[in-house]
């Protein structure tokens, strides 16, 4: 009997208003949009899947003229709703998501001012307004989390950064290593250590700790492979466990992966996903989904390019435990 609620995560556009360099839909204009209808249409299957959890990607989701409204519809239909956002529109619009019932969102802040994030992200002012979206959403009851790109430019940043979302009333915080098709050299590997390993060895009564495994990986062997060869950690071996629990769905091409990464992965080996839809028809547990799922469970730990650094987490602790506390994902 499953014990764990599933996570569906949606790509709801494909459009951007930031310019962040190391991120494919940067200033995007495209005009796809996941309607109300589809989400309708999604929900029943959802819940027939066992998903308790939606989260909607993008792009920039606060940036679709319906995000309240879906947010409304998924919250009417007992999931419990979350967004991941830039943060440029999330002030003025935290109070009616609020309304609408958005439990949890999810704000990318990759230094401790905007010196460093807007620079990176070649978007003036979106530190401060995610920052204060943050705290205005706290303020009404959603659950807020930060998650964080790191690498050469900006790790020795990050216990500012711990003190100032520790300061901010951020409940939940990710270190996500910084992906690029190249190797990412670091000058030293032992001062990445000195500086990041006191951020998941704090005291979580003082200072909010980073969720998931550590960004340049837990084991001798991850962070070996991470600072020789740009390898991030990943879900230990022998088993994926976030393909049993997670379907991404990209609305745009209708497809739907096991993982929110394997769609951003197009060189792994493997299935690429399966059809949203048969004969016109959204099915989500259908036979080609579950050989999908069945593969990256048994072969992500060898063929995937690496995790999210809470996916990763999430993995092994479902291994160790049998079992993840609410939004752990």
């Amino acid at each position: 009997m499953r014990t764990r609620d599933r996570y569906l995560f949606i790509r709801i556009l494909e459009a951007c208003n930031a310019d962040c360099f190391m991120c494919e839909f940067a200033l995007s204009r495209d005009t796809y949009r996941f309607s109300p209808e589809d989400f309708a249409d999604l929900l029943p299957k959802a819940r027939d899947a066992g998903v308790g959890y939606v989260r909607f990607t993008g792009g920039e989701p606060l940036m679709h003229p319906d995000v309240v409204d879906l947010v409304r519809a998924g919250t009417a239909a007992g999931m419990k709703m979350s967004l991941i956002t830039n943060g440029a529109l999330l002030p003025r619009m935290a109070a009616p998501l609020a309304a609408a019932g958005l439990a949890q969102v999810i704000v990318s802040l990759d230094g401790a001012s905007g010196a460093t994030h807007d620079v990176y992200r070649r978007t003036p002012g979106l530190f401060d307004s995610g920052l204060r979206g943050l705290r205005e959403a706290a303020a009404l009851g959603v659950l807020p989390r930060v998650n964080t790109v790191v690498g050469p430019h900006n790790y020795a940043e990050m216990p500012r950064l711990q003190e100032v979302l520790t300061q901010a009333g951020v409940r939940q915080w990710e270190l996500s290593a910084l992906k690029l098709d190249r190797t990412i050299t670091y000058p030293d590997a032992d001062h990445v250590r000195a500086v990041c390993d006191p951020l998941y060895d704090a005291d979580p009564a003082a200072l909010l700790v980073p969720m998931g495994k550590r960004f340049y990986g837990d084991t001798p062997r991850e962070q070996e492979r991470y600072f020789t060869g740009s390898v991030t950690p990943r879900a230990a071996e022998p088993l994926c466990h976030v393909a049993d629990d997670v379907i991404y769905v990209d609305g745009k091409y209708g497809r739907m992966y096991a993982c929110s990464c394997i769609p951003h992965r197009e060189g792994d080996d493997g299935p690429g996903g399966a059809p949203l839809r048969e004969q016109g028809v959204v099915r989500l547990d259908t036979p080609v989904f579950r050989a999908h799922a069945d593969y990256f469970r048994e072969r992500g730990p060898e063929v995937c390019s690496g995790c999210s650094t809470t996916a990763a987490g999430y993995s092994d602790d479902v291994a160790r435990l049998g079992t993840v506390g609410a939004w752990h994902y």
